[in-house]
């Protein structure tokens, strides 16, 4: 009976070591629909999806999202004339269950196969600041600094200042699609014009930080965010790629590599 008591004690330390070795993984998931059946089935599973991705193992916590046309943050909102571009961010409790559940659960299948075109990005958080829908979602590592900087904001917009955010827009889109060491970027919606979402990949940290320092609308908006306080919740994140797989659109991004 002591025995017996031994080794389940020693099986139960070992599954929480076991746990505490699992990175935890962070997913984005890009798809592009073409066809007007396909955007309208995209736009359907913003709220679909949400009946399935919750019961996935391994999976705590997910966000879907639209785009507008162009690099995204536009007031574009028709499914028929925008991007049609949409994405889903999931934290799992490791690189393989990511891997698996992304290549295995239906919902995932769904997508990619009324998709023209998929592309999955594997990251590992490796700073956070900020809340999302009141906690933090993310486990930071420490950064090994080997390559390609990825920069996620969240913000919700008060609902007094959507406006004076989105003239604000323009300009800073204009800053970023010029900047030449941007890899990629693209701003998503969460909900339409009030929960807003900018995702981009840059060379190294170095590059990243000039951008967000310099001078001009960018750090304009910065500004004025932290001065009249357009956000009632926010969050910046950084992340380190671990692999990539799937394509998109743009000559830069055969830059990351096509690793499995």
């Amino acid at each position: 009976m002591i025995f017996k008591l031994k080794c389940q004690i020693i099986f139960t330390m070992h599954l929480l070591f076991m746990k505490g070795l699992a990175i935890q993984t962070v997913t984005i998931s890009f798809y592009k629909f073409s066809s007007v059946s396909s955007r309208l089935w995209a736009l359907s599973q913003m709220a679909r999806a949400r009946l399935y991705l919750p019961k996935i193992a391994g999976l705590s916590f997910y966000k879907l999202f639209g785009a507008g046309s162009g690099q995204g943050f536009t007031m574009n909102v028709n499914p028929l004339s925008n991007s049609g571009i949409y994405a889903i961010l999931a934290v799992w409790d490791s690189e393989k269950t990511a891997t698996e559940a992304l290549l295995t659960e239906k919902v995932f299948q769904r997508y990619k196969r009324h998709a023209k075109r998929n592309w999955n990005i594997f990251l590992t958080p490796t700073s956070v600041r900020g809340i999302w829908s009141g906690h933090n979602p993310f486990n930071s590592q420490i950064a090994k600094k080997t390559g390609y900087v990825v920069a996620l904001t969240r913000a919700t917009i008060k609902p007094n200042l959507i406006f004076k955010f989105w003239r604000k827009v323009p300009d800073i889109q204009k800053v970023i699609g010029n900047d030449q060491n941007v890899i990629f970027k693209i701003g998503l919606g969460e909900i339409p014009f009030r929960n807003q979402v900018t995702f981009s990949i840059w060379p190294d940290e170095e590059m990243m930080n000039n951008f967000a320092r310099a001078n001009g609308p960018h750090a304009a908006a910065i500004k004025a965010v932290r001065k009249e306080a357009w956000f009632s919740e926010e969050l910046y994140a950084r992340f380190e790629i671990i692999k990539q797989n799937g394509s998109w659109e743009g000559n830069k991004l055969q830059l990351i590599g096509n690793k499995e």
